[in-house]
């Protein structure tokens, strides 16, 4: 296949001296477009190729793309357009996983974070050629990567440009990974804590990855004597004083939910705390020793998320607009919450 246009004699000479080795075996290359200036990760280092474009930039680019992909994938067309597919959709091997870093295309890079095969060498090679917050949230999915080198370079990125993030859903998720990866230092997470508590929707990351660790301890209830079984294990971890900063954090969360996608994450998460006692019948005497938080108790464990869903598939509304319109929804939950802490 022709290119788009010839590269020019300096840079062709130097493109292929780099590929041939000559810096070192290629890991990854990103190109920076409004530099034109072409680099690569190799075992030996960083390398850089200065280029220059002959005519117009983009169909230069696309040209060296198209020696790239040559040389990495045996296709003089760059990053085919079926492997946008495969990459997307999970079908690509280790080996393809390596070719695709060498690509200079973030689509690739892109693929490569969101590969169920993901390594943690790989996530390093991937997250110097493109690193972005988007990438370190989908990276930090994987549990090779969390149990790697790559966890804590990832989720401190995400912790420090965290204040950046205007989207607060995107900013809740960013929160999410950080604190599933769980290789946060522990003054870092006390800080986002207290960060939480002006914008709330920080808080779910806690409430789900991190519920019996939290960064801050309440004013413990104590359990009443004749709970037994389930009932007692429940009241247990919600009594501490771990259990009553759990529930702080969901009132502060479920009070001011920015978006849909925040409503559902906190109704599971009220559900699946209480599920132990869904069909677990309370003692009569344990039911006379605290009914408001037995009858708090069993209406969470009962939650499901079918209320919330009718009345959020009829509206894009989001913030207080949508809060409104989910009151009859949210405000018996908050006052159940409020039932169960001091």
């Amino acid at each position: 296949m022709k290119p788009a246009v010839e590269l020019s004699p300096e840079d062709a000479l130097r493109l292929n001296v780099l590929l041939a080795g000559g810096a070192g075996e290629i890991e990854a290359v990103r190109i920076d477009e409004n530099n034109n200036q072409l680099y690569a990760l190799t075992t030996r280092g960083e390398a850089k190729v200065p280029l220059h474009p002959v005519g117009r930039v983009d169909r230069y680019l696309t040209s060296v793309r198209e020696l790239l992909g040559g040389h990495a994938m045996g296709s003089p067309g760059g990053y085919p357009v079926h492997l946008r597919r495969w990459t997307r959709m999970g079908q690509a091997s280790a080996a393809r996983l390596e070719a695709l870093l060498k690509l200079g295309e973030p689509e690739a890079v892109m693929g490569v974070a969101h590969a169920p095969n993901l390594t943690d060498e790989l996530a390093r090679r991937a997250w110097w050629a493109l690193p972005t917050m988007e990438i370190a949230r989908t990276m930090l999915q994987h549990p090779a990567v969390r149990a790697g080198e790559m966890a804590k370079v990832l989720s401190d990125y995400l912790v420090e440009y965290l204040p950046f993030e205007e989207d607060p859903i995107t900013a809740m998720n960013s929160v999410r990974a950080v604190m599933a990866a769980g290789r946060i230092e522990p003054e870092a997470a006390r800080a986002l804590w207290i960060k939480g508590k002006r914008r709330p929707h920080y808080l779910i990351g806690f409430l789900e990855s991190a519920a019996d660790r939290l960064p801050e301890a309440l004013a413990a209830r104590a359990v009443p004597a004749v709970a037994t079984g389930a009932w007692r294990e429940v009241l247990e971890t919600n009594f501490s004083d771990n259990g009553q900063a759990w529930l702080e954090g969901a009132l502060l969360a479920l009070d001011k939910p920015p978006a849909h996608e925040a409503v559902y994450v906190l109704i599971e998460l009220l559900r699946a705390r209480f599920a132990a006692v869904r069909e677990v019948a309370p003692s009569a005497e344990l039911l006379a020793a605290v009914p408001l938080e037995i009858a708090a108790i069993q209406a969470l464990a009962a939650l499901t998320e079918d209320e919330a869903v009718a009345i959020l598939v009829t509206t894009t509304a989001v913030g207080p607009l949508m809060r409104k319109k989910l009151a009859s929804v949210i405000e018996p939950l908050l006052n159940h919450l409020r039932s169960l802490t001091s």
